[in-house]
């Protein structure tokens, strides 16, 4: 496929390096021929034909989604390919994309496997099942890596991702007759043409500054796309994190620990802290609390810390987080003293915000009677791991042992 022409789209990113601003520009493939390659007509006549996915069933009928199929995913993958390739993107070798695909999704690519996509689903990490519906946030939302073209990308209709009425002016005919389906209560429903799909051009730049966005990051380390990933396209960002564990970006950890601040329910960070691996073990995110430690330092605010002490109150005293064995839990609460207690011991009698009766340890050591388990063994856990290699727990353990019904040590 040949590239005739190339829309440039300003946008401006911010690089957090020592250069200050960075302003990058995004290319969108408007003007982009395909016409070389006959499947990417031949799919977009089949999804014209089809009518627009924005369906609104005023009737309330309800209409069946309907599958896509193995070539319409294909020629995603074509456009993804040629917009990446327009906007300077360094294709790894199938290895470091690889190592790149297990980091990030925590996904093993078998070389010996024959296809070409491998699905990630946004919502169960766990779940290897391949899913052939567009994403509609609730019943579907994953996206596919492309191991042969060493990209990742959710999927689009063509419409979505490519100009076609520009590219394709010939079939046009094609959304001049009306598209009716049966919903699954037999009422006849008429589908809008992606031609009369409100904001559809803006939909396409958006989803065009997606792909790009999301695979210079991710392959190419481009840092300049954090500030446009974290602004446009947070609810990836939020289930990359959350959902799928990836906990390496400061940047992205910062937005979602900025949300669970601001919660009512601010003891829930906890979640986005500990979570069940695919083997059913205990996952800790450490660098969700070396973002967190971050966070206090930039703001000075303990309460921005004080959901990891409700956590424990939680996790401790009910039956909210039993899906955790006892030993679990004995760890959580390890790793959760080692950034707050030593936090609090650092800075609770020169700083404003802090409860100066209690840290978790401390409150806890001063009364375990609201937990079955109990301050020895609790302790004895943490020696027995050797404090689960973290720097600060031996100390904040000590510490604790000071704590009275007045509060904190001297």
């Amino acid at each position: 496929m040949k590239i005739l022409n190339v829309l440039m789209v300003p946008l401006l990113f911010v690089s957090g390096n020592n250069n200050g601003q960075e302003k990058k520009d995004i290319h969108s493939i408007t003007g982009t021929k395909y016409k070389s390659d006959s499947i990417v007509e031949n799919v977009l006549k089949k999804q014209l034909k089809q009518g627009s996915t924005y369906t609104i069933d005023d009737a309330g009928a309800g209409l069946p989604k309907i599958q896509f199929e193995a070539k319409e995913l294909e020629v995603t993958a074509i456009v993804a390919h040629e917009l990446l390739n327009s906007n300077g993107y360094n294709t790894l070798g199938t290895e470091d994309f690889n190592k790149k695909i297990k980091n990030i999704f925590g996904r093993i690519i078998d070389s010996d496997s024959q296809s070409h996509f491998l699905y990630v689903n946004y919502f169960d990490k766990c779940d290897r099942s391949f899913v052939t519906y567009s994403n509609n946030s609730v019943d579907y939302e994953g996206g596919y890596i492309d191991k042969k073209r060493k990209l990742f990308t959710d999927f689009y209709y063509l419409p979505e991702i490519i100009d076609y009425q520009k590219e394709y002016p010939t079939l046009s005919d094609i959304e001049s007759s009306k598209i009716i389906r049966k919903s699954s209560s037999q009422v006849d429903v008429e589908i809008p043409h992606w031609k009369d799909v409100v904001n559809l051009k803006e939909q396409r730049k958006v989803n065009n500054q997606r792909i790009i966005a999301r695979n210079m990051y991710l392959f190419n380390d481009n840092k300049a796309y954090i500030i446009w990933l974290v602004t446009h396209d947070k609810n990836f960002i939020k289930l990359l994190v959350k959902n799928l564990s990836y906990d390496k970006e400061p940047k992205f950890n910062e937005m979602l620990i900025n949300e669970y601040i601001q919660s009512k329910d601010q003891y829930k960070i906890g979640e986005l802290i500990f979570a069940k691996n695919c083997n059913k073990e205990l996952e800790i995110r450490e660098g969700i609390l070396q973002s967190l430690t971050d966070t206090y330092q930039k703001s000075s605010n303990p309460k921005d810390l004080h959901g990891l002490m409700e956590f424990v109150s939680k996790l401790l005293e009910t039956d909210e987080y039993n899906n955790y064995s006892e030993n679990e839990k004995i760890k959580m609460v390890a790793y959760l003293a080692n950034t707050y207690d030593f936090l609090f011991k650092k800075n609770h009698r020169n700083q404003d915000g802090w409860d100066l009766r209690w840290n978790i340890l401390g409150a806890y050591f001063e009364d375990d009677s609201r937990s079955e388990i109990k301050w020895p063994k609790l302790k004895e856990e943490m020696q027995k791991n050797n404090y689960y290699n973290l720097p600060n727990l031996k100390e904040v353990i000590s510490y604790a042992e000071g704590f009275d019904s007045v509060g904190a040590p001297d």
